[in-house]
């Protein structure tokens, strides 16, 4: 077993970068970490930035775009890190009750927030309320998109 600090330090080390450079330059910018990112303001036209949502299937390359002015992007989910044991798939999100992979969490969960760190609590928080992922979003009013 290994504890993994990777998803909070990434999204730790986007919105640093993002902070030294708007420090450095006012020109917009967009820093992308593995699929973390953070805008400082929408780009020099005035236009939105795009990003994908990752598609859980192989065959299409993303379920739709998103258009951001300003703040993060993250995603949770389990879409390239799980193992599949006898036929059962096991994320690598785990329960801190149990120690056991969350049950009938959706496969992603992307959350827009004001940082990175911001975004990635909240959507690794949604996965871990499993098939109650969706009613904690709407109930908590975090901008967001899953797929089950």
């Amino acid at each position: 077993m290994e504890i993994d600090l990777g998803g909070i330090g990434k999204e730790y080390a986007v919105d640093r970068a993002v902070l030294a450079a708007t420090t450095a330059s006012p020109i917009p910018i967009l820093v992308n970490f593995g699929g973390d990112l953070r805008v400082s303001g929408p780009r020099a036209s005035g236009a939105p930035w795009r990003a994908a949502i990752e598609s859980m299937d192989d065959n299409v390359s993303s379920e739709g775009f998103l258009e951001i002015h300003a703040g993060a992007i993250t995603t949770s989910g389990d879409a390239r890190r799980f193992i599949l044991k006898d036929g059962v798939r096991y994320s690598h999100i785990l329960n801190p009750r149990t120690g056991w992979p969350v049950k009938q969490a959706p496969r992603s969960v992307t959350v827009a927030a004001a940082t990175c760190i911001e975004a990635g609590l909240l959507s690794t928080l949604a996965m871990l309320h499993g098939q109650h992922a969706e009613n904690f979003l709407r109930r908590e009013g975090i901008t967001a998109w899953w797929i089950r």
